[in-house]
C-alpha cells in the first residue's frame, strides 16, 4: 500500500513512502536478530518455535516409567524368599555339623556345671578316633533316647585299674588335674575293641563305665567343644589331651 504525505519534517514536500515494503524489511530484520516481528494490522503471525527447546513426547499410551505396585511386590517377595532359603541352608549346615545339649547333674564337676548349654562338634570323630582326655557326648547304651557327657579314660585294648585313689592305665597312673576328688572305688576292666571306658570328672558322683560298662564307639555323637550359656561360663571346654598315662 502506498501513501501520500503532505510536507515532511525537514520541509521537504512530495516525498513518497512504501509502507508495505518497509514493514516487510522490519520483519526480516527482527527474525535475523532473534526477535518476534510486530504483526501488521489485520495479520496473524504463528509463533516461532525455538528449535533448541524441542518438547519431549510422553510415553505412548500414557505409560509410567516408575515400577508398578505389582512389580514392587514381586521384587519384595523374591528378596524375602532368597533370605529364607539362605537362612534354611545355614540352619541345616549348623545342625549337620553341631549339636546342642544341656548338662544335667553334677557328674562332670568341676569342669562342667548343671544347667550349662554345650556345643557338640559332630564331625570330630568322622576321620579319627576319640583320644584320652576328650569330653564326649554319646547315646546311653542302656537307653538310646538319653544323652550322656563324660570324659574318655580308657581306649580299646587297654587295661584300666582304679585303686588307691587313682586311675591306672596299663599299670601307669593317670595325671588328672580335672577331677573333683580322688575316686573311692576299686576295680579292673579290659576295654574291648571298638569300645571306650568313660568316667565323670566327679568320680564319686557319676553314672559311668564303672557302673554300666563300656561305651561302643558307634554311640558317640561328638566332642563337646564350647559352653555358650550362661554368659558368665562362656568359653572353650578344656580336654587335657596331654593327660596320658604317666609313671607314678
Amino acid at each position: 500500500m502506498q501513501g501520500l504525505a503532505g510536507e515532511g519534517v525537514g520541509g521537504e514536500a512530495g516525498t513518497l513512502y512504501d509502507i508495505g515494503s518497509h514493514q516487510t524489511q522490519n520483519r526480516s530484520a527482527s527474525v535475523l536478530l532473534g526477535r518476534h516481528p510486530t504483526p501488521a494490522p489485520g495479520r496473524i503471525i504463528a509463533p516461532v518455535q525455538d528449535p533448541r527447546y524441542e518438547p519431549v513426547a510422553p510415553p505412548s499410551g500414557g505409560a509410567s516409567t516408575s515400577p508398578s505396585r505389582v512389580e514392587r511386590w514381586t521384587r519384595g517377595l523374591i528378596e524375602i524368599l532368597q533370605t529364607l532359603v539362605v537362612a534354611a541352608l545355614l540352619f541345616f549346615t549348623v545342625n549337620l555339623v553341631t549339636a546342642r545339649i544341656r548338662v544335667e547333674g553334677s557328674s562332670m564337676e568341676p569342669t562342667l556345671h548343671d544347667g550349662e548349654l554345650v556345643v557338640v562338634y559332630r564331625l570330630a570323630y568322622r576321620w579319627q578316633a576319640p583320644s584320652r582326655g576328650d569330653i564326649i557326648v554319646f547315646r546311653f547304651p542302656l537307653d538310646e533316647d538319653r544323652r550322656f557327657i563324660k570324659r574318655v579314660v580308657g581306649l580299646p585294648g587297654e587295661t584300666i585299674d582304679v585303686h588307691d585313689g587313682k586311675v591306672w592305665v596299663n599299670g601307669q597312673a593317670l595325671s588328672e588335674p580335672y577331677i573333683a576328688a580322688p575316686p573311692r572305688t576299686d576295680g579292673q576292666w579290659v576295654v574291648p575293641e571298638g569300645e571306650l571306658f568313660v568316667l565323670g570328672d566327679n568320680r564319686n558322683n557319676s553314672s559311668d563305665s564303672q557302673n554300666w560298662g563300656f561305651l561302643p564307639l558307634r554311640e558317640v555323637i561328638g566332642k563337646a567343644v564350647l559352653v555358650y550359656w550362661p554368659p558368665e561360663d562362656i568359653g572353650w571346654i578344656p580336654h587335657f589331651e596331654s593327660a596320658v598315662a604317666a609313671g607314678d
